[in-house]
């Protein structure tokens, strides 16, 4: 990884110099680049941000909460009434609230009730709901459902990263499939031209004819063509892995011609352990995400299911002129206030049609569940199954290559002994050329596959 880093910055910001030798970048320092510094994997862990401050949001609902007003009245230099209140509340997640409170009120119109000492009047209590809010209220529902949405948010980040893993691998195999391709052009093109050198310098000794040089040398230009076009390919896949890879700093980085990408074979041999695979589905995050969509309805099923119950609340606070000193603890004596309230509706509509649409939704919820863990798997036994394939077909055409060159050095053999000629054994090359570009996009095929695999059980740049 370090390695990377300095190949990548000696390129961009030309610190070293250019690079004489052909270096390889391999694909899991590739991988291991873009997870620390592509824009999308920083996005990814920037959705952890999101679900942090929503649980600090919902937290703020237990806030303690300080208070105070002032009420006076002066009329024709009498004071009608000076009301002052002071005061703190404190919720708890337990469905308590305390709360402590100070009045000080004089005037000559002051309502008997708010008759206080003239030192004021301190009261500390709580308030509690015994009927609807006594097992969740609205704070703690908000809460429950923030820490949810924050887990949720961890699954989103795995499915991102789980796709930029497999669009990242596409990117790097094709264009180290198109590096094969290039390098089968090229020898192509050596080839015809060595052949061309020979058969001309033939013909200007007399021993072939002037049209084994016309048909020697429209190969020659035939395979400059293919070479023209696999350059082309191999740029554009260079320029599709270039979107992949960036500094620390945000700045895009580019390739440079002697950096070259490893053997295609190099990458997967045998095949994966697909119990292992399997297993992993159930905790795919798609499904995941609908495991806490799930639970995110239930806790709101819980909270519609407590307005059915009528509203109970409780109210009790202890009254003292003093904090303590040398006459005692003024909430030892018998002062207080205490106060029950209860209300509910009728009918309750609202309410129970409130709770009968959660219910609903949770319904569609497990449905979907179910049909995307069927997909799921289905796709992951494709994908495995089109892997499984892939193999076959790289062992069967590994014979057919290896027949094809005996092919090749047979024609050659007996071209030169007079028993052959230039077009069989262009064809005989043509065939084996072809073959081995074939042979090259099964190979991208199959480490893609795998790739697929991995992605379909829900894995990216994690290891199982």
């Amino acid at each position: 990884m370090k390695y990377a880093l300095i190949l990548f910055c000696s390129f961009w910001f030309g610190v070293f110099g250019p690079l004489q030798a052909q270096e390889t970048l391999n694909y899991t320092d590739f991988m291991a680049w873009v997870l620390d510094y592509h824009p999308v994997a920083r996005q990814a862990d920037l959705n952890l941000e999101l679900g942090r401050q929503e649980i600090r949001m919902a937290r703020g609902g237990f806030d303690p909460k300080l208070y105070g007003s002032m009420d006076e009245k002066q009329y024709q230099d009498t004071e009608y009434y000076n009301k002052r209140e002071a005061g703190i509340k404190v919720p708890t997640l337990g469905g308590v609230e305390f709360q402590g409170t100070v009045e000080q009120n004089q005037g000559t119109y002051l309502n008997s009730e708010r008759n206080v000492p003239e030192n004021g009047l301190f009261a500390v209590g709580a308030a509690v709901n015994v009927g609807k809010g006594l097992f969740i209220d609205e704070r703690r529902a908000a809460l429950q459902q923030a820490k949810i949405y924050a887990l949720a948010r961890e699954e989103e980040r795995k499915q991102t990263l789980n796709d930029l893993y497999l669009d990242a691998t596409d990117a790097y195999w094709k264009w180290a499939g198109a590096y094969a391709d290039l390098m089968v052009r090229e020898e192509g093109l050596r080839l015809a031209s060595i052949r061309f050198e020979g058969i001309k310098s033939s013909f200007e000794q007399g021993d072939l004819p002037a049209i084994d040089t016309v048909e020697s040398y429209t190969q020659v230009l035939n395979r400059t063509i293919q070479l023209q076009e696999a350059e082309n390919v191999y740029f554009a896949r260079t320029q599709e892995l270039n979107v992949y890879l960036w500094d620390s700093d945000q700045n895009p980085l580019f390739l440079e011609p002697g950096i070259f990408p490893q053997v295609l074979d190099e990458y997967v041999s045998g095949m994966p352990d697909m119990e292992v695979f399997r297993e992993l589905i159930a905790s795919h995050p798609e499904l995941r995400l609908l495991d806490y969509d799930l639970n995110y309805l239930e806790i709101d099923r819980r909270y519609k299911a407590e307005q059915l119950k009528p509203e109970v609340k409780l109210k009790y606070n202890f009254l003292t002129e003093t904090f303590g000193g040398m006459e005692g603890v003024g909430f030892l004596e018998n002062n207080y206030k205490f106060g029950v309230k209860i209300s509910t509706p009728l009918l309750l509509r609202k309410e129970r049609g409130g709770l009968g649409l959660t219910k609903t939704k949770i319904n569609m919820v497990n449905n979907k569940r179910d049909l995307k863990f069927q997909q799921l798997r289905a796709k992951l036994e494709q994908e495995f199954n089109n892997f499984q394939v892939l193999n076959r077909q790289l062992a069967t055409f590994s014979d057919n290559i290896n027949g094809l060159e005996r092919l090749v050095e047979g024609e050659r053999t007996k071209f030169e002994m007079g028993e052959s000629s230039l077009f069989l054994i262009n064809a005989r090359e043509t065939s084996l050329f072809d073959a081995l570009l074939v042979n090259n996009s099964l190979f991208v095929k199959k480490n893609i596959g795998f790739s697929k695999v991995r992605n379909a059980a829900g894995l990216g740049f994690e290891v199982p």
